[in-house]
């Protein structure tokens, strides 16, 4: 399996089959690496596995994007100019708690001490395979929302987080990515309602300018496909499973 570090993640984006859920909609991640070829390269790949992903090339943009928006997880490389990781680490733990996997060339025990110290969710040593790291990310995302399980069951709904199927009694059903993105998002915080605003935070990427009334849309479609209960409207505050 190839390594990612830097360009080589290239290769393995490329040799990848297309998926279902290729179009952003996802989670929405931030990814913060100084290195051009390995920052896009990761961008593309996780991308293609349907996430929305910003972008930061040096730390002090990377705290800055961290602080203004409320990420799902974010890839935060250890050395960075004008703040390094560390630091970024430090600041961001004062008023967030979004999950972060950091990144490194070192292999030390001591460094991976003081990420964890610091308030790292998780460490990943540079050259990895990016199926790892998909992994990884979706297993931090699963625990920040109190689900461990990368399978989730309502009532005869069931989603697995992983493959990114849908099932509704035992029937495969084809969603495209912002519906499969909205379900996940919703049935990761089951019982918690998540006002319009919340919803296109975590659903759309800084590229992203029109939005419109595509949130009905899609959860009129989600309920055409797997039923009228499925998603809950709580008018005034927002949207929730139950």
């Amino acid at each position: 399996m190839v390594g990612c570090q830097y360009g080589s993640i290239n290769a393995w984006y490329l040799e990848q089959p297309v998926v279902l859920f290729n179009l952003p909609g996802a989670m929405r991640l931030l990814v913060v690496e100084d290195e051009p070829d390995l920052l896009a390269g990761l961008a593309r790949a996780l991308r293609k596995q349907g996430y929305s992903v910003d972008t930061a090339a040096d730390g002090e943009e990377g705290l800055y994007k961290a602080q203004s928006a409320d990420y799902d997880a974010i890839v935060l490389d250890v050395m960075l100019p004008r703040l390094d990781g560390w630091e970024v680490l430090a600041r961001l733990r004062a008023v967030k708690v979004t999950p972060i996997l950091m990144l490194t060339a070192r292999d030390r025990s001591s460094d991976r001490v003081r990420g964890l110290d610091t308030g790292a969710d998780d460490y990943l040593v540079k050259p990895f395979d990016t199926p790892e790291l998909f992994a990884r990310l979706r297993a931090l995302i699963r625990r920040s929302a109190r689900q461990p399980c990368a399978a989730l069951e309502i009532g005869e709904v069931h989603i697995d987080t992983v493959a990114r199927l849908v099932t509704h009694a035992g029937q495969p059903v084809t969603l495209t990515a912002r519906e499969y993105a909205l379900l996940e998002y919703l049935a990761l915080h089951r019982g918690e309602v998540a006002t319009r605003a919340v919803l296109y935070e975590h659903l759309c990427d800084e590229n992203e300018t029109t939005l419109s009334n595509i949130l009905e849309v899609h959860i009129f479609n989600l309920r055409k496909k797997l039923g009228q209960d499925i998603i809950s409207t709580r008018r005034g505050c927002g949207y929730c499973i139950e």
